[in-house]
Order: C-alpha cells, then sequence, then structure tokens
C-alpha cells in the first residue's frame, strides 16, 4: 500500500501542497488531474474505471469522484473534502517557500524570531509541518486517499464514495456542481447516502485551545452588504451634501463585534460579525466628496432564520440613519456659529433591494430595468459576483436617486445554510463510539454541533432551506451569476460529521500541522469511526 504510514502520508502530503492550488488558478485545476491518477493507480479503479471520474465544471475546474463499492448494500458513506487553498501574500519573503513544506519548515529555523511563541514552541518540538494548505485541508485529502486505499486491500464490506472538490474558499461552486452528479451516482449504482464525512481540520474556539472535536453539524454564513447612497456636492461646500464615507462608518460602528448579533445555541456561540469590505465607489480624485460606498460583514449563523437576520440588519441600518441625521444636524449649527449657513437636515430611507428595485421598476418599467440590470453584470462579467452585486445596486440606486439619501441592505453571495445532525440512532452510535475510543485510547473527543470553519458540508447536511425563499430578491446577481441548487440540497440532505487532522493557523503565514497526531494516531480513529458509521 502506498498511503498508510506517516511517512507515506507525509510524501503524499507534500505532493498535493506542492500543487499551489489558490482558488481559480491553473495548479487548482491541474491538481484535480494529480487527485485523479494517483487514485487511478489503485487496483481497485484498474478493475472498475468507470467508478472513478473527473467531472468538468462550467468553468473549465474539475472535481473528482471516487466510488468503492464492495457491499450489496445500498448504504454509502460519502468522504468529502477540497484541495483549494487562500493565496500567499501573507508569507512576505517566504512567499516562494510557502508550497514547499519540507524547506519552508527548515527555514523557518532561521526565523524563530519572527514566529509568535506558540508557533516556535511547535517548530522546535519537531511534530509539525508548516506551509498553505497543510492544515487546510490537504491532510484531510490525504486522509481520506488513505482511508479509501485501506478500505480497498481490506475489502471491507461497505460502499465509500470519496469526493474531492475545488472552490470550498471563495463560493463553493466545487460542491454546488457536484451535487447533481452525487444524485446521478446514487441512481447509476443503486446508492442510498447514509451519511457525510468531512476532514477539514479541528478549530480552535479560542487561543490555545487544544481539545480534539468530533463535529456534527456545519455552521452557516451571511454577507450582508450595506449600500449607501448619500449627495454629491463640492468639497467648498460639505453641508450641502452627504458623505457616503461618513454613512458606512457608522454603520461599522454599529456592526463590527456587535454581540448582540451572536447566536448562542447550547454551549456555543458565533462569533460576532466582522467587516470583509468597507469603501467609496468614487473611482478618480476630484473635488466632489464620495456619494455611493458600501460595507460587507461576515455574519455567522446556527439556527436563526434568513427573516428574522434581515429584520435585524434593517433595524441597524434605521439606527445609523437616525445617528447620521442627529450628527449632521449637530455639526451644521456649530457651522452656523462661525457662518450665516442657513439651519438644514438631512432624512435618510431605508429599503432592502427588493424594496429599491421595485421603485425603480415602477418608474421605469420591469423590462428597461432588467435590461439595465443584464447589461451590468454583462459588462462586468471579469469582477466576482461580490463586486457585480454591487456594481447592480450602484446602477438601481441611480435610478431612484429622489429617494436619497437611502441606506440600502442587501445580501452577497455566498450563502451557507446552516446544518446538523439530528438526534437519533445514528447520533446515538456516533457518541458511543467516542465513548469506546475515550476508553481504548485516552483520547477525549468533545462533540461540538456546529463546524465553525465554513465548510462544504452546508450542502449536503440536513438544514432549514426557507431562505431560498428570500434570497432570489435580495442578493442582487441572483439567477445570473449567482444561484443555489436547493431543490438538489433538499434531495440529497444526510447526516453530516467532520473528522480530521489538528493543525493551526488557518489562512496565516504560520499555518502547520501535526504531523505526529494527525498521521500516526488518527488515519486508525478515522477509520473506525467511518466503520461505525
Amino acid at each position: 500500500m502506498h498511503w498508510q504510514t506517516k511517512e507515506q502520508l507525509t510524501n503524499l502530503l507534500v505532493s498535493l501542497v506542492q500543487h499551489g492550488s489558490v482558488t481559480l488558478s491553473g495548479e487548482e485545476k491541474r491538481l484535480a488531474s494529480f487527485i485523479y491518477y494517483q487514485l487511478n493507480h489503485l487496483n481497485y479503479f484498474q478493475n472498475n474505471p468507470s467508478n472513478l471520474e473527473m467531472h468538468r465544471m462550467e468553468d473549465g475546474r474539475s472535481f473528482v469522484t471516487a466510488l468503492v463499492k464492495q457491499s450489496e448494500k445500498a448504504e454509502t458513506i460519502v468522504l468529502v473534502n477540497h484541495f483549494d487553498v487562500v493565496g500567499v501574500e501573507d508569507y512576505g519573503v517566504l512567499k516562494d517557500l510557502a508550497f514547499q513544506p519540507i524547506e519552508l519548515t527548515r527555514e523557518l529555523e532561521n526565523h524563530k524570531e519572527t514566529l509568535p511563541d506558540e508557533a516556535r514552541i511547535h517548530l522546535e518540538s519537531g511534530d509539525w509541518i508548516f506551509g498553505r494548505g497543510v492544515m487546510d485541508m490537504k491532510a484531510g485529502l490525504a486522509l481520506q486517499m488513505s482511508l479509501l486505499e485501506k478500505a480497498i486491500f481490506e475489502e471491507w464490506d461497505a460502499n465509500l464514495l470519496l469526493l474531492a472538490v475545488p472552490d470550498e474558499e471563495v463560493n463553493s461552486q466545487g460542491m454546488l456542481q457536484a451535487l447533481p452528479a452525487l444524485r446521478e451516482l446514487a441512481a447509476s449504482h443503486s446508492l442510498t447516502y447514509k451519511a457525510c464525512v468531512n476532514s477539514e481540520p479541528m478549530f480552535q474556539k479560542y487561543p490555545g485551545d487544544d481539545q480534539l472535536y468530533l463535529y456534527t453539524g456545519a455552521i452557516g454564513k451571511l454577507l450582508p452588504g450595506f449600500f449607501c447612497y448619500g449627495k454629491e456636492t463640492h468639497v467648498g461646500e460639505p453641508l450641502a451634501g452627504l458623505n457616503a464615507n461618513l454613512m458606512v462608518s457608522e454603520i461599522q460602528k454599529l456592526m463590527e463585534w456587535n454581540t448582540e448579533l451572536c447566536e448562542q445555541v447550547g454551549a456555543e456561540v458565533t462569533p460576532p460579525p466582522t467587516s470583509l469590505v468597507q469603501k467609496d465607489l468614487k473611482e478618480e480624485y476630484s473635488v466632489q466628496i464620495p456619494h455611493t460606498a458600501v460595507t460587507l460583514y461576515n455574519v455567522l449563523f446556527m439556527e436563526k432564520s434568513l427573516l428574522e437576520w434581515e429584520k435585524d440588519f434593517l433595524q441597524i441600518a434605521r439606527k445609523a440613519a437616525d445617528n447620521i441625521e442627529s450628527f449632521y444636524k449637530e455639526r451644521s449649527e456649530r457651522f452656523r456659529e462661525f457662518t450665516d449657513f442657513q439651519e438644514s437636515s438631512v432624512k435618510i430611507s431605508v429599503f432592502t433591494y427588493e424594496e429599491l428595485l421595485q421603485k425603480a421598476k415602477s418608474i421605469y418599467g420591469v423590462q428597461e430595468v432588467d435590461l439595465r440590470i443584464s447589461s451590468v453584470i454583462a459588462a462586468y462579467s471579469q469582477l466576482d459576483v461580490r463586486e457585480q452585486s454591487i456594481k447592480v445596486i450602484e446602477e438601481v440606486s441611480s435610478l431612484c436617486k429622489k429617494f436619497g439619501p437611502m441606506i440600502i441592505l442587501f445580501f452577497a453571495p455566498p450563502y451557507y445554510p446552516s446544518v446538523a445532525t439530528e438526534e437519533g440512532e445514528l447520533l446515538e452510535s456516533v457518541r458511543a463510539f467516542l465513548k469506546r475510543m475515550n476508553i481504548e485510547t485516552g483520547l477525549e473527543f468533545k462533540e461540538q454541533r456546529y463546524f465553525s470553519g465554513l465548510c462544504d458540508l452546508s450542502f449536503i447536511g440536513k438544514g432549514d432551506f426557507t431562505a431560498s425563499e428570500r434570497l432570489p430578491f435580495n442578493i442582487p446577481v441572483y439567477g445570473v451569476s449567482y444561484s443555489l441548487p436547493f431543490a438538489d440540497m433538499e434531495a440529497l440532505q444526510m447526516p453530516v460529521f467532520n473528522l480530521g487532522p489538528v493543525g493551526k493557523d488557518p489562512h496565516q503565514w504560520t499555518e502547520r500541522l501535526n504531523v505526529a497526531f494527525s498521521f500516526e494516531i488518527l488515519p486508525p480513529l478515522l477509520a473506525n469511526f467511518v466503520k461505525s458509521l
């Protein structure tokens, strides 16, 4: 066998990492082929070539499915992983070594003084390897390839389907486009999907957290946006207008780290929101104030519905509008102390994108507005779906100037549903497995309901998909350059679990993997876990 020992798994990991598969890069495309040909070396797929497939996606990328069918039963366990990674600009002078784990780990010996204390201690232990993707999540991919090989060699009385996808780090298009393929595979091979196991790394709940976790669900994600449409004016008469930068800064004060927007379910709590984008939309320098600006926020959730979140965000937008109006009044009154400035005021409207769109269509007609939107998306097809969404709102709001100044609530892609495994016999068997493992190995894995790092389980687990009723109206590019296959998602709902390696600092230049645990202790535990399912 090729991928069973610590050394063999480390070599496989290094070969996977050396494909610098940053999302949307050429290496991301090439890595799918590499995974396919590595699996194709296994005798099982030599004898069953139709069970190993590389599926071409609409944009030219590919995902890989590998079905090992060794049981007469229909029940099948899906093993899912992603092979794309985030960029490496954060590595600075070590950027050229980011995809060379052995060399990077060795070179860090010469840069110990730049490492945080914990990372330095890990480096000195000799148990850890550094590099982009070693933790998130090419170690998980290596473990699942190893598991597939083990099941074949040991002739398990089981059916396993490995699914390796691109694009998890950006829009999850790999997983979304794989859903129809999963349904087709189930139909053509008479499969029933019993559960899905992901092997994303365990995430710390707080710095220094060394608890081991087994996750029975995945957290959801929203990307709410606030588009601010102020009033243009010359900088020589600033109080004659309303600067959109002031507007977004007020929203930022109300949204950033707002613990009232944390959601608690049992002992689990979501982190507070944080801004991912904040900018004005003025493209050139001039002495006209910026009158349009936008901000986007990462919001994680567990059980709240999209409609409930809309109400919360609208309340914040209205609070921001009130604060801006009061601030304008106070500053204009102060300015009157120096000049004959006439008393003035601003009144800010708050709309959802759906409401704004209806206003534009009532003025210009449905056909004209739809034509303008499609023209904007076509003109900016080279931009990602978030930037396209902003361009569309900019166009629609320009048609509704008479309603300004205004704050427009919208949602940008991607949307991740929150999913969780329901109470029942399967979940009880997993808990029994954890107890046995604790007795036999001394390792204590804590059951965690929601994997907090975001993952593709959101599109295959059991969850509330009522967001399908609201998203098409409030994501500006929905149905054109972004959509979700809710029918496939609902048809495939299954229990989901995540059991993966131990690492630290995902999406940071100190990303690293505990090789000793991940490739010595974990492989037999993962194999026994899948067997227990």
